[in-house]
This record gives C-alpha cells, structure tokens and sequence, in this order.
C-alpha cells in the first residue's frame, strides 16, 4: 500500500510541457540537507539517506516552480507514484518553499510549520534536496522523504 502526503492547490496537469532547466545552487542543497539531519539526530530520529531517485524528481518539480514563478505541489501524485514504482515506497512526501535567501532561514521557514516540521522529522529514510534560483534570483526549494 502507498500512502501520499501533498496537498494541491490546482488541478493537476497530465501533460509533460517542456519547462527550462535553471541550475542547482548546490551549496545551499547540501547545507540544507546537513541542517534538516542534525534536527532529526538532536530528536532521537535516524538521518535521512541521499536518493539520486529522488533528487532528480526534486530537480524537475524545482523547475516548474520556477518556470511558474511560485511554489506548488502540483502534480505530487503522480511524482510520488512514479517514485513508488521505482523504489517500493510505502510512503512519500514533500516540502516546497520560496523566497528563503539561505538553507538555515528554509530550515526556520519548515520548523514553523506544523506540517512541514512533521514531515522533517517522521520516520522517512530517504531524501533529496532541490533548490534552484529563478530569474530574479529567488531561491525556490523542493524536499521529497519516502520510507
């Protein structure tokens, strides 16, 4: 059985339209990543695994904000079901976020936030990190847990 967590604002989109690739701001992935765990570790929770799987739908879902020039969870389902094909996933989610100029104010942007600070800190095993900078240089970010 999989269980997905998302919520969606819009309906969602079936097509695959072709949207711009913007580059990684790899720096700020990585220490993200490294903040969110040494969270979990000081609350007694495992540290989450980098998944290359993960990334990559982190990585195309960061873009469509970007290309829309906001956040969203549009079209979670169908990345969480493709992931749980790929990997046997029982359960998936995500957190998204904009306009955060560093990883440790995202990290303080999810923490306050009941829903977001849950997903951090259940007992998911894997992860990826996607932050990628729009036109204007605002810093859009992607996060996906699966167990």
């Amino acid at each position: 059985m999989v269980l997905c967590f998302g919520v969606s604002c819009s309906k969602e989109n079936l097509d695959d339209p072709v949207i711009p690739v913007a580059l990684n701001a790899v720096e700020v992935e990585q220490e993200l990543l490294y903040i969110v765990n040494e969270h979990r570790i000081s609350k007694g929770e495992q540290p989450l695994e980098f998944s290359a799987l993960a990334y990559d739908y982190a990585n195309q879902h960061t873009d469509y904000m970007v290309s829309k020039g906001t956040i969203s969870h549009d079209n979670f389902s169908a990345r969480a079901s493709k992931i749980a094909a790929e990997t046997n996933a029982k359960e998936i989610a995500e957190n998204v976020a904009m306009d955060y100029p560093s990883a440790a104010e995202a990290f303080q942007g999810w923490l306050q936030s009941p829903n977001h600070r849950s997903t951090m800190e259940s007992d998911y095993t894997f992860t990826a990190i996607s932050v990628k900078k729009g036109s204007d240089g605002t810093l859009f970010y992607t996060q996906i847990f699966y167990k």
